[in-house]
């Protein structure tokens, strides 16, 4: 297992510095591919300069920006850049910021409680008054804590509640969703809205969210539709159809904007498998708390006045509680599978314990002290949230090295390390987003790095180990293209920096050294990737 190097990490080494006015950032990122090479270094590797560029030379990057930084991990040396100070989208590389940050600043010991508390008097079996389910902004409460909540407060001796559950998501502020966050992700799994409390019902932490099955029935007849948990609270129109065995399935499930309506269309064809969708939910404080008083009906509890929202001042007394597991545990799902909405609970949770303001500007200050007090302060860039989901959030290939660089000489970094994807490794909470890239390579199980990418941006950012022992550290960023994915140029570029010079034996011909150094087109590239409706999901199979 990776740990923290032996030697003193000598001084942070300088970044490249150029001073733009904000108000000609936008300008100077058209004017990139023109001006930036100013910025880049000499190369200290002619070998490897030379192969990054006739990767680089790809028709797939023509007119996109594309920039990069290659560090010697142990040195901080600079072995290769190209546009390194070029401010680009991160997208889920992002989450690298978060994470390292929420570990520095929350540590890694740090938990998450949800409490159950009561308002009122006792009189034997019964609470005169209301139960709260005061979130503690758990991205990973799920439905299963919730029962054992309700089994705790059942063991208390309460079996009936006269007045209301309360959802209290008060630890956080009320804005649901991120700032450049586009509205027409919303129905979708990434993109949950985010909350002092929320509930997921997925093992790989999907809050937020409703699981909605579509079941075929017998040609011509309606199909069924189910909800889990049955409690969530959506409504129906439309229909899906069952179609003659054979006939293909065009099952549509889209929730209206604002509602928690689910519109349904389509047919399914009979005797096929059913077809599951991951729906979000309007306000999610109120959702979790009918889970809950589904969970207390379970136990025994009756509350006789349904569900309400807490202000967050009630005066009350603690009864149940669940703590999470650790930060150091849960950032793996945040970082394998690129979970957004824990990204965002990290930031706001920041921001709340650091700043005292549980909310996006409070967290993303702490997360920009965090880079400044550990010498990446400048450029500024700009972040708005903490998973990457917005279009406003600019990097430079530079800091995102630079990050990547300073993380070995933290006490949290091999949790880190481990928690990063793990090229071609099948297992989805090892490999993560890239169990199916890179395989058969020298990349396989050697290239632990983060993913991020939406429509028009793909990147990647981690390290290699070479061939002679040397780590890497990389952070590739491309943006702005447009048609085929360059997703394959992505991964020659790692497999590049495991791999070592081609023919490092003397052996390859000049045609074979051609070939190994041509990123595979997208038909064979091994990672199966085809493009998705929504390329901005980084978990597929949920989207």
């Amino acid at each position: 297992m990776p740990g923290r190097p032996s030697r003193q990490r000598p001084p942070l080494r300088r970044l490249y510095r150029r001073s733009l006015p904000l108000a000609a950032a936008v300008l100077a990122a058209s004017l990139l591919a023109g001006s930036a090479q100013a910025d880049d270094p000499a190369p200290v590797d002619a070998t490897l300069t030379a192969d990054l560029d006739a990767l680089l030379s790809d028709a797939r990057l023509a007119n996109a920006q594309t920039g990069i930084e290659v560090l010697d991990a142990a040195t901080g040396q600079v072995v290769y850049a190209r546009q390194p100070q070029a401010l680009l989208t991160p997208a889920s590389t992002l989450k690298t910021v978060t994470s390292a940050a929420a570990l520095d600043l929350l540590g890694a010991d740090y938990r998450f409680t949800t409490e159950v508390r009561t308002t009122g008097k006792r009189y034997g079996d019964t609470l005169a008054g209301d139960l709260v389910l005061r979130g503690g902004g758990d991205p990973t409460l799920l439905v299963t804590d919730l029962d054992e909540l309700a089994g705790q407060v059942a063991a208390s001796g309460i079996t009936t509640v006269t007045g209301r559950v309360l959802a209290d998501g008060s630890r956080y502020e009320t804005t649901p969703l991120g700032p450049g966050w586009a509205w027409d992700d919303e129905p979708y799994s990434y993109s949950p809205q985010i909350a002092g409390l929320t509930v997921a019902n997925d093992p790989e932490y999907l809050m937020d969210t409703v699981r909605v099955t579509v079941t075929p029935g017998a040609a011509g007849t309606e199909a069924a539709v189910t909800l889990d948990p049955p409690q969530a609270p959506m409504s129906f129109t439309g229909k899906v159809s069952t179609g003659a065995a054979g006939s293909g399935s065009s099952v549509g499930v889209d929730r209206r904007r604002g509602a928690n309506e689910l519109t349904l269309s389509g047919s399914i064809a009979a005797g096929s498998a059913p077809v599951t969708s991951w729906v979000t939910v309007e306000d999610p404080s109120t959702y979790a708390g009918r889970v809950f008083e589904g969970a207390l009906a379970r136990h025994g509890v009756r509350v006789v006045r349904g569900v309400g929202a807490a202000t967050g001042a009630e005066s009350s007394q603690p009864l149940a509680s669940h703590r999470s597991r650790t930060l150091a545990e849960l950032i793996v799902p945040m970082l394998k599978v690129s979970n957004n909405g824990m990204a965002e609970h990290l930031t706001k949770e920041i921001g709340r314990v650091k700043g005292g303001r549980g909310d996006w500007a409070t967290g993303v200050a702490q997360v920009q002290g965090f880079l400044k007090a550990n010498g990446l302060g400048t450029p500024a860039g700009r972040q708005v949230d903490g998973s990457g989901l917005s279009r406003y959030d600019l990097i430079t290939p530079a800091k995102m090295a630079g990050l990547l660089e300073l993380a070995q000489n933290k006490p949290w970094f091999g949790t880190w390390y481990d928690a990063l994807p793990v090229a071609g490794n099948p297992d989805r909470m090892v490999g993560g987003t890239l169990a199916a890239r890179m395989r058969g390579t020298k990349a396989e199980n050697n290239v632990h790095a983060k993913s991020g990418s939406m429509g028009g941006v793909d990147n990647l950012v981690g390290y290699a180990t070479a061939p002679d022992g040397r780590r890497l550290v990389f952070a590739v960023l491309i943006n702005d293209y447009a048609g085929t994915s360059p997703r394959p140029v992505l991964d020659a570029i790692a497999v590049r920096l495991a791999t070592g010079p081609a023919a490092a034996a003397g052996t390859a011909t000049t045609q074979q050294k051609a070939r190994s150094l041509t990123a595979p087109t997208a038909g064979d590239a091994q990672d199966g990737y085809a493009g998705t409706r929504w390329e901005d999901c980084e978990a597929v199979a949920h989207c």
